[in-house]
């Protein structure tokens, strides 16, 4: 399974544009899982961010089926001119290190 996270930070006053403008890709219908998030600010170290796209793909071939599809597209021309910041990463969960790593 692959696994697809991003990170927003947004001005104030652009967030609910850009929660409307996420909401969007909850549409597309190649993801087992796809949540948009408010971040709750409770991180000690750290709360620069301020939404997060969390998605779980069968593999690599739904996540870039996810990613043409053309509410992707709609949603990334809503969303980019009103965020800061756009941070992604996506990993294959089956390879995750699961355990600590002795030795």
């Amino acid at each position: 399974m692959i696994r697809h996270i991003v990170f927003f930070t947004v001005p104030e006053e652009n967030r609910e544009a850009v929660r409307k403008g996420l909401s969007v890709l909850t549409g597309i219908p190649h993801a087992l899982t796809l949540e948009i998030g408010e971040n709750v600010k409770t991180d000690q170290w750290g709360n620069a961010v301020d939404f997060v796209v969390y998605g779980e793909f069968a593999d690599e071939a739904a996540l870039a089926a996810y990613k043409a599809h053309p509410d992707y597209e709609l949603s990334t021309r809503t969303v980019k001119p009103l965020r800061d910041t756009r941070v992604a990463a996506d990993f294959d969960s089956g390879l995750a290190v699961t355990r600590p790593i002795v030795g």
